[in-house]
């Protein structure tokens, strides 16, 4: 279990940290290019656009050609996405956020197919959870080593260096391949027709389903609190910009100790549809105290409010993914885990502009995290129904 869990989370770090390396070079990009750094948030839905499609495919993948593959596959998907970053147009940069969001897609239902085999049901919560930490690891490291990449060797030198520490963890999974791969069926038919099956299967599965559906709205929090926070904070707070980042990385340290905590009361404490419900309730909790920030307010509590959002906004994905997994029928927890992601990465692409239309109409930032933390407390009645029916 521990190889299992140390290489799917290698991968979820490289993969995460492919996929905002542009994101993080925008600014030193722009200048050489003329490309805006605004258009990032283009790019990012590029990015998830193409992985709702790839995630689909991934459990037919997996199956033919077995997760460990899959995974180097991505790796290396990603990696020739940053070379085409590196050609510094604007069609090379759509190009790298398709090639990129492609690669992307397929990680998680590739590690969770490997993790689902590997893992006894009473430590699915803390093994998922763990896994996951990966995605803000990978972002933390984006931040942190991406900079310093583009003093030493310009931007496009950052974005190749990224792309060639993609290819080499892929050619490092090669040495695990042999074990983990042991359960695919290269006679297994891989065709435009089964890219739909992962959501037939989503719907034939209730409980999974009403997740699904549900994920949509946790994962457009969840962008929406790391997308508009810093903007939120020097627009409407006051704060310095430096602040401003301060308290979104307390926000980020915070989602990785939820992802931890979370997923050990899944296992141990409560059953995991009430830690979601909850988990619901907590961040529409704290997106409505973040819409009462004002300049009055002092730091310290503009702080905690954040890293309670961060905690609950960041930290259920472990949960989430832990638990389709335990509710999937054998040897489908990865096209299953394929097809409720298509919903999930679905909210990253449409929460974020929704947001900000809201904004736009209010003219508040304020409104628009009152306005998404009055729709979580649907989720989480939602969750909770299901709940007291006995579903969980």
């Amino acid at each position: 279990m521990i190889l299992s869990l140390a290489i799917t989370l290698a991968i979820q770090v490289l993969a995460t940290m492919a996929a905002l390396t542009v994101p993080v070079l925008a600014p030193a990009a722009a200048a050489g290019t003329g490309i805006p750094a605004t258009l990032v948030g283009v790019f990012i839905a590029l990015v998830y656009g193409a992985a709702m499609a790839s995630s689909l495919a991934s459990g037919s993948l997996v199956a033919r050609y077995g997760a460990i593959r899959v995974s180097q596959a991505c790796l290396l998907l990603c990696g020739g996405g940053l070379a085409l970053a590196a050609g510094g147009t604007a069609w090379s940069m759509a190009a790298s956020a398709l090639l990129i969001g492609c690669g992307y897609g397929p990680v998680t239902p590739a590690s969770s197919h490997i993790l689902a085999r590997s893992t006894p049901a009473h430590r699915m919560g803390i093994t998922f959870s763990l896994k996951q930490t990966g995605v803000p690891l990978g972002g933390g490291l984006a931040g942190l080593v991406v900079p310093s990449l583009v003093l030493l060797w310009q931007w496009q030198g950052a974005a190749l260096a990224v792309g060639a520490a993609c290819a080499l963890m892929a050619a490092i999974a090669q040495g695990v391949r042999h074990g983990f791969d042991a359960d695919r069926n290269p006679r297994h038919r891989v065709s435009p027709a089964g890219v739909l099956r992962p959501l037939g299967l989503v719907f034939a599965h209730r409980d999974i389903r009403d997740l699904a559906l549900c994920t949509f709205f946790l994962s457009a929090m969840q962008l929406c609190l790391t997308t508009y926070l810093v903007t939120y904070l020097t627009d409407e707070y006051a704060a310095p910009l430096v602040t401003a980042g301060l308290v979104l990385a307390l926000a980020q340290a915070a989602g990785v100790g939820g992802r931890l905590l979370w997923g050990y009361v899944a296992d141990r404490w409560l059953a995991p549809n009430l830690v979601l419900s909850l988990l619901a309730f907590g961040m529409a909790a704290a997106a409505m105290a973040t819409a009462l920030f004002d300049p009055d307010w002092p730091l310290v509590a503009v702080v905690l409010v954040s890293m309670l959002f961060g905690a609950t906004a960041i930290g259920w994905n472990g949960v989430y993914l832990a638990r389709v997994a335990q509710l999937a029928p054998a040897g489908q927890a990865g096209q299953l885990t394929g097809g409720t992601l298509f919903f999930t990465y679905f909210g990253v692409v449409l929460g974020p502009p929704a947001f900000a239309a809201l904004v736009s109409a209010t003219g508040s930032f304020a409104a628009g995290y009152a306005g998404i933390g009055a729709v979580l407390l649907a989720v989480g009645a939602a969750l909770l129904r299901a709940v007291a029916k006995g579903r969980a």
